[in-house]
């Protein structure tokens, strides 16, 4: 069985323990896929945060239809997309333009979070369009299968199938401007 599911499941029953390690199997990830979306670990941390708290205080019902992960991961999205759109909403047209023009530098993060050969990597993952970017670290950092990204991103698994495929080019592609051999895995 999911031990995701089954954690949650004890703790709907009333084991505190449950929710313990869901926190301890599903968080990190959970914040550096969420990274993806706001691009500010910090938001990405609060964000899990509330993910984890959609799960304490409205207890929502897990179907089974999917594994665990990509059940807590898709919660993830929705609550970073509401997030996402009630940002846009107070940030000016001028704020917006000069942050989508500002390349993101997470030296420090990056240091703690990712071993120092993916560096050039995850440079070049960042400059992605947000489904390319989301798609790859699914599929490669979470170890996702096509069928559980589709369920994630809200996409058909044969939209997955061509959306990483571009992705992958757009990778090479970045990999190569940076002068570093693109290894096909």
């Amino acid at each position: 069985m999911d031990p995701g599911a089954e954690s949650y499941r004890r703790y709907l029953l009333g084991d505190k323990s449950g929710l313990e390690e869901i926190i301890g199997l599903y968080y990190d990830g959970l914040i550096l896929y969420l990274n993806l979306y706001v691009r500010n670990l910090t938001e990405a941390e609060e964000l899990a945060e509330e993910t984890l708290f959609v799960l304490v205080s409205k207890k929502p019902a897990f179907s089974g239809k999917s594994s665990f992960k990509t059940w807590l991961y898709a919660i993830g999205r929705h609550t970073a997309i509401r997030y996402l759109h009630h940002r846009s909403r107070e940030v000016s047209v001028a704020d917006m333009e000069s942050e989508s023009g500002r390349v993101q530098v997470w030296d420090a993060e990056r240091t703690i979070l990712i071993k120092e050969r993916d560096r050039n990597l995850y440079r070049c993952l960042s400059r992605l369009k947000d489904d390319y970017r989301q798609v790859i670290w699914l599929r490669y950092y979470e170890q996702m299968s096509n069928k559980m990204i589709a369920a994630v991103m809200k996409k058909s698994v044969y939209s997955v199938e061509h959306l990483l495929k571009r992705a992958k080019e757009a990778l090479r592609t970045e990999l190569e401007k940076e002068g570093f051999p693109y290894e096909e895995s």
